[in-house]
């Protein structure tokens, strides 16, 4: 028996329950004559598992004695994942669903919170809560549901593109036989930290983009982020970006952690810099205000289950601070 997630855009088909929306895993027959086997269609992907972070921490962890809060929370997020939090083995989309022919339970039009029962909820809302490896994996979903959408036709020729015929990730032209794989987006993301010139107390740098909105009566602050250009190294380009957008130069530039991010199928790649000098001049088309905060007084900043969150938070943990 095949599970499958169901999607409809941004939005992923979930169960209201005591502790919020939750994911449904629909199941939908092998055998199914309304399905085709065939693991890669328009609408419809196989998906790869994705590991929680104490695949790669357990070892470090044994070896260091490292019983920090960052660990054990990404190790009670893992916990969490194995107790009702299953991955799948597929996605597709509603469209897809209903042109199958494949049982879905009543949905809701609203995703209200109020309501009792299913509806499609937005994965920047779910992503607060779930664990790691399941949100890496709805991001995954999405992803190459919108890859699917956006590459039906052959961008050499322009002749209708098909599905590789060996279970392999590319839309193929059957005219030109180029294979069109599904593209990440490396993005870098910097948190730059000093010490406050007057007090000594660690400072962060956070910026308010525009993105983020102008009418909010608490506007957020998230980090100095951007796109990898051709020819550049990762360290390259927080420099680049930094300097692009306010204007200083950093140093003691150092790689923490990555994050896929389905915004449109980014891999945002977070790092650590120490402020070496400059004054802030933001990049206005990109940025409202931006400046030097004392983690002791952070405005409101990105929520938990983004890299941005995690990012800070590592920085104010590092002084006795939780965010």
């Amino acid at each position: 028996m095949a599970h499958t997630f169901v999607f409809d855009g941004d939005t992923i088909l979930c169960h209201q329950t005591s502790d919020g929306w939750w994911p449904l895993r629909i199941q939908c027959p092998q055998d199914n004559s309304n399905v085709d086997e065939q693991p890669y269609q328009l609408g419809y992907v196989a998906l790869h598992e994705s590991l929680p972070p104490s695949h790669w921490l357990a070892n470090e962890l044994s070896e260091t004695g490292d019983t920090s809060n960052i660990a054990k929370n990404e190790i009670a997020q893992d916990d969490m994942a194995n107790a009702g939090a299953a991955q799948t083995t597929n996605a597709m989309t509603y469209d897809y669903a209903r042109a199958h022919h494949v049982p879905l339970p009543t949905i809701d039009e609203s995703s209200d919170d109020s309501i009792h029962g299913n509806a499609f909820v937005h994965y920047r809302q779910l992503m607060i809560q779930m664990p790691v490896a399941l949100s890496d994996q709805i991001s995954q979903a999405i992803q190459l549901l919108r890859w699917q959408a956006d590459t039906q036709f052959c961008s050499r020729c322009g002749s209708p593109a098909v599905h590789a015929a060996r279970s392999e990730r590319a839309m193929v032209c059957p005219v030109c036989q180029l294979h069109q794989y599904p593209r990440v987006q490396p993005c870098v993301i910097t948190a730059i930290t000093r010490p406050n010139p007057a007090t000594g107390n660690m400072q962060i740098l956070l910026a308010h983009h525009h993105r983020h909105g102008q009418q909010q009566s608490t506007p957020m602050y998230g980090l100095i982020a951007g796109f990898v250009e051709v020819g550049e190294s990762l360290e390259h380009a927080v420099v680049r970006e930094v300097a692009e957008e306010v204007n200083i130069s950093v140093s003691n530039i150092r790689y923490v952690s990555s994050q896929p991010w389905p915004f449109p199928s980014n891999l945002m790649l977070g790092f650590r810099a120490a402020y070496a000098g400059g004054d802030i001049v933001i990049e206005e088309e990109e940025l409202s205000h931006a400046a030097f905060f004392d983690l002791s007084n952070l405005p409101k900043i990105p929520p938990k289950g983004s890299i941005a969150h995690e990012l800070i938070a590592q920085v104010a943990r590092e002084h006795g601070i939780e965010v």
